[in-house]
């Protein structure tokens, strides 16, 4: 791993990993939407500190409408994706949830491909349909 994407996303598995069980463990005993609520208003306050903190906050009107619609778009795609993930983990194990939460990697290749023009090569479908199967595998056998 020689990139720094390489590093970052390796990191992005762990907070993931640590995410599913903090958030498994969170989310006893209280209502799954306000939890998620919660994170998210921790989620803000955190990155604005952040933010502020090394000086990149800066003015909205310097993003352009694409950028604007696309980041609202995936704002809402990640309330939802949250809402459901944390529903799960009330409802169910966090050895099971997580894992088909992982078909996330799946549909975004899939998406990749059609919406982005992206073209995964052979070892890398081979990876993808892996990953299926074993988030189909742990679903039905769990």
């Amino acid at each position: 791993m020689s990139t720094s994407w390489q590093i970052w996303a390796v990191l992005s598995a762990v907070f993931a990993a640590l995410t599913a069980i903090f958030a498994k463990v969170g989310v006893e005993g209280i209502n799954s939407d306000l939890a998620t609520l919660i994170r998210t208003a921790i989620v803000l306050v955190t990155l604005s500190l952040i933010l502020f903190a090394t000086g990149q906050l800066t003015s909205p009107g310097s993003i352009s409408p694409k950028s604007w619609l696309f980041l609202v778009l995936s704002a809402l795609g990640t309330g939802a994706s949250w809402l459901c993930y944390f529903r799960a983990l009330k409802l169910g194990p966090a050895t099971l949830v997580a894992p088909i939460d992982k078909l996330s990697v799946v549909l975004v290749a899939l998406f990749g491909v059609t919406f982005l023009g992206e073209r995964p090569s052979i070892s890398g479908w081979v990876g993808i349909a892996l990953i299926a199967a074993g988030a189909i595998l742990i679903a039905v056998k769990g």
